[in-house]
């Protein structure tokens, strides 16, 4: 592999144009930078090979592949893009740089590396950036996903090409929808904690093994069947209290509405209604998602994150008896954390949706309730939430038997509980929660103290200012089989209330979950089609494999019907409700061929998220998802205690729930039914920070284009109007995103490259400064320097031994560099680079016998500039699998060291002194310093303080 010709002159984007041809210049760079890019994708330097199937050899036969799978393997994933019309901004190059140089440091460091990108090129992003351009969603897509591949090509990136998919190709969503099958026709054994086929639960119920959850199996006709059994599958169809966003004609899940009740796309106006849809049973995994953390590298906060979103709650179900208006006996059910305050429950809350409402309501208080009712529907959740807003409620007329004493207590309806938490319904115990003393003494219901607090207000809670919760004895929490007053800590309060419930049939100790089913359905265009078809009967049947990819039928027509954000009772109409042809279908499903109508909803964007990574281990497999040997050999357990996965998998903090919730849960359905060895999709997560650049605010609140704002006089103008500066994120929706090109057409890529990774640790955000781009221009300026003739372009290096000195600079920095990678500290290795290259310059370039090595530590790094130097050095393959350097550890060992010497706290001077120099040597060489004796003055030092090898310090 012989260098590119480079001897046109350069334009030095810093200096001018009146320097030397071969000084490495920004259009040196881009020119170096092309012809490498071109090198590498020609000869396949990046191929990765498989153990098995079409990948087991590297195109060309560059690579043993036989010897490459016999390495340690590292995964090392980036979440992929969303291939948006604005291509990649600053915050894009930043996670990708950094995962590139940790993968061309793990191949240099004897590994086979699996590295690649594709792109998330389904769902809402995709479709508004179409329906603004007019253009239909697939072209836009295909050029937006060209767009972006330059881009990341341009960096350098070592991405294996042939990996490479797009969530909208068939070939891969294909794979999605029979992952669904997968999910629709499998169901989780409580008992085994695991997901098994339908069909084994057939057969159950068949043998009589286990109960059918809605009456006799044996006597169920085919239809009470299929009904069972659709209360049992991981994926089902559901009458369910939904998000419905008519101001993007779809409903969206929990996870995508905002805090305050909006759309986290558009931000527009969300509304509870219920509605026909698929949910994917994921609350079935809590425990496992929950437990299964801990086999995880992540870091505590995104672990913390996932728990809370979760939410695992450990308490009691209590049931209330009741009598509906029409003389019914029924139950209240509610979940309680705290049971053992049981007796000061004085009222009862139904959500306003709860399905006893209506039975309960009297008819004098009928219209009252229903007017409340209606009310409560046009309010968001947040807001019903907000404790700080006054309480509202109205009373049914009914009244409940507290089941341990025996009172009547009033049933009220109230906005602050949701139907959607728990089971819509609270027993109230305005004693020991804030919110139920407020609502009790707005509408002057009873408190009853169950605790005396220890902070002396006594248990006559008429003169309470607030409820109370802590541990604190119990009084009047007597019955005659239960007896909770005097004992002093909640713990116990709780087990004896939870033994007297499970014995007396009033309830029984549970764990609850914040955590609801996944809505998996999308009223829109652009996403993956449901394999699923309804019969005349309205049932669900799953398509064969056969019969696999359903097309997204081509249309003119992908734009969903939206609505006025603020129409809260508008009805969904999906795009493909429009497709008549292709929505009714006759097909043969093994009853002869039957009139059936295709599902006209489509999977959200996560769909495609929650696997891609194995299909980036066989993207060319068309008979499995993901060969099994390749599977095992990319993201198998690597021992016991170990989960399997991804070896590294970085990413925005912001997919701390969504992404990686679903993710893991799709895995775990994967692997219980034996489709994968892994337990778990990432081993490794590390967070990125962000990218931050200044934002501008005009008057309506509104940001502008932050390219076209100008400076004068201090302050800022858009357009002649003043605005105002903020910082924040980079990207689209402050509108001052910046391209990678703009920095790689003035410096190159390997420049901006090394500048993303010298601004501050890895997932820490940091400001994107412009000017400071040159700083490591400049390093990389001196790198070429000490190596190349800036006239002639031939190698420049020094003959001779290197001084003691300098081996061990070189070795010290060898070792910092592989330490600090290890860690993913890519701006301290840098640094330790820069440290190196400033010694080297002073001797007038780098010696002979250490060029090699300094171009090898540089690869990772500036992977272009060092595959130059590497060639004109006279090796004829790519640097990209060469050994990276070993440090010696005897050159790592000094005979000396400096210490900084203190005088009252201020460092007045340095002494260098022989490492194994005694405390008593070195406190005589630092009071024998100049510095140190023109401070003293002739004054006696109180005290000599030495830390052995770090300082020392003197008090007068």
């Amino acid at each position: 592999m012989s260098a590119p010709d480079a001897t046109d002159p350069a334009t030095d984007p810093v200096a001018g144009s009146d320097m030397p041809a071969q000084r490495y210049s920004g259009e040196l760079a881009q020119r170096i930078e092309e012809r490498w890019q071109q090198r590498w994708e020609s000869e396949g330097t990046f191929d990765t090979p498989n153990p098995a199937g079409p990948l087991a050899a590297t195109a060309g036969g560059s690579v043993d592949a036989d010897a490459f799978t016999s390495r340690p393997k590292r995964f090392i994933l980036d979440m992929f893009p969303y291939p948006s019309g604005a291509g990649l901004h600053m915050g894009h190059p930043l996670g990708f740089t950094a995962t590139d140089i940790y993968a061309r440091y793990q191949r240099m460091t004897g590994h086979n590396v699996l590295y690649t990108m594709g792109f998330d090129a389904f769902g809402l992003p995709a479709e508004q950036y179409a329906v603004q351009t007019g253009q239909h969603p697939a072209i836009t897509t295909d050029q937006n996903i060209v767009s972006i591949r330059r881009q990341l090509r341009r960096l350098g990136l070592s991405h294996d090409p042939r990996r490479s998919i797009s969530t909208t190709d068939p070939g891969y969503y294909r794979w999605t929808q029979w992952i669904f099958l997968q999910i629709f026709e499998s169901w989780f054994d409580p008992d085994q904690r695991r997901a098994r086929p339908i069909s084994e639960l057939v057969s159950e119920f068949d043998a009589g093994t286990r109960d059918a959850a809605t009456g006799d199996w044996s006597a169920m006709s085919a239809a009470e069947r299929r009904h069972e059994l659709d209360q049992w599958r991981l994926a089902y169809v559901s009458d369910a209290p939904v998000n419905w966003c008519p101001g993007l004609g779809t409903v969206v899940a929990n996870e995508e509405v905002t805090s305050d009740g909006r759309s986290e796309r558009g931000n527009f106006p969300v509304f509870k209604r219920n509605m026909r849809q698929w949910m994917m049973r994921i609350t079935a995994y809590a425990d496992r998602l929950i437990d299964d953390l801990d086999l995880l590298d992540w870091s505590d906060a995104i672990k913390a994150m996932q728990r809370n979103w979760i939410g695992r709650s450990e308490g009691a179900t209590v049931h209330f008896d009741v009598t509906t208006v029409d003389g019914r006996d029924d139950r209240i059910t509610v979940f309680t954390t705290r049971p053992d305050t049981l007796f000061g429950a004085t009222f009862m809350v139904l959500a306003p949706e709860h399905p006893l409402v209506e039975a309960l309501t009297t008819a004098d208080h009928a219209a009252e309730v229903a007017t409340y009712r209606r009310a409560a529907e046009s309010k968001q959740d947040v807001d019903r939430q907000d404790e700080g807003r006054e309480k509202t409620g109205v009373f049914t007329g009914s009244f409940a038997v507290n089941p341990v004493n025996g009172d009547r207590i009033p049933v009220w309806v109230a906005d602050y509980v949701l139907m959607g938490y728990g089971t819509g319904a609270i027993m109230a115990v305005p004693c020991g929660d804030q919110r139920d003393f407020e609502f009790a003494r707005k509408f002057g219901l009873a408190i009853n103290a169950i605790q005396e607090p220890p902070d002396g207000r006594g248990t006559d809670c008429s003169t309470w200012a607030d409820s109370f919760v802590g541990d604190a004895p119990y009084v009047n929490s007597t019955n005659d089989t239960l007896h909770l007053d005097g004992i002093t800590n909640v713990a116990e309060g709780v087990h004896l209330t939870n033994g007297w419930l499970e014995a007396n049939d009033h309830g029984v100790a549970t764990v609850t979950y914040k955590l609801r089913d996944w809505l998996f359905s999308r009223q829109r265009y652009w996403g993956e089609p449901f394999p699923i078809v309804h019969d005349v009967d309205g049932n669900a049947h799953g398509l064969p494999d056969a019969m696999l990819p359903v097309l997204l039928p081509d249309t003119d027509q992908f734009s969903p019907r939206t609505f006025d954000p603020d129409d809260a009772m508008s009805n969904p109409e999906s795009p493909l409700d429009r497709l008549q042809e292709w929505v009714n279908v006759t097909l043969d499903l093994g009853d002869g061929p039957q009139p059936y109508r295709r599902d006209t909803n489509v999977m959200p964007n996560w769909a495609g998220s929650c696997w891609y990574e194995l299909r980036y281990i066989d993207p060319t497999n068309e008979q499995r998802f993901v060969e099994p040997a390749n599977e095992r050999y990319w993201m198998g357990p690597q021992g016991p205690g170990h989960a399997g996965g991804v070896d590294l998998y970085v990413g925005g903090v912001e997919h701390a729930v969504l992404h990686l919730l679903y993710a893991r849960f799709w895995h775990k359905v994967l692997f219980d039914l034996g489709h994968v060895s892994s337990i778990e999709p990432y081993h490794r997560l590390f967070n990125q920070g962000y990218i931050l650049a200044a934002a501008f605010v005009d008057d309506r609140g509104t940001y502008v284009e932050a390219s076209e704002v100008e400076t004068r006089g201090g302050k800022w103008f858009w357009r002649n109007e003043p605005v105002d500066r903020e910082y924040g994120k980079m990207g689209k929706s402050l509108k001052n995103a910046i391209a990678p090109d703009e920095v790689c057409e003035q410096y190159g890529a390997d420049t901006l490259r090394l500048y993303l990774m010298s601004m501050g640790p890895l997932d820490a955000s940091r400001p994107w400064e412009s000017k400071d781009v040159v700083g490591v221009y400049r390093f990389l300026q001196r790198v070429w320097r000490n190596l190349v003739d800036e006239t002639t372009g031939e190698p420049r290096t020094i003959d001779g031994a290197p001084s003691i000195d300098t081996r061990r600079a070189m070795h010290r920095t060898i070792a910092a560099v592989r330490t600090e990678l290890d860690h993913l500290r890519f701006n301290t290795a840098i640094a330790k680079l820069i440290e190196l290259n400033n010694h080297l310059t002073k001797l007038g370039g780098c010696p002979k016998s250490m060029a090699d090595d300094l171009v090898k530590l540089l690869a990772p790094f500036a992977p272009h500039m060092a595959e130059e130097l590497w060639s004109r050095l006279g090796h004829s393959g790519t640097i990209t699998y060469e050994p990276f350097p070993a440090a010696d550890p005897a050159m790592l060992v000094t005979d000396t060291i400096e210490y900084p010497v203190q005088v009252n706290g201020k460092v007045r001077g340095h002494i260098t002194i022989a490492t194994d120099a005694s405390a008593d040597a070195v406190q005589a060489a630092a009071l024998a310093d100049d510095k140190v004796v023109a401070v003293l003055g002739g004054a006696a030092p109180k005290k000599v303080i030495v830390v052995p090898g770090r300082t020392v310090n003197i008090v007068i």
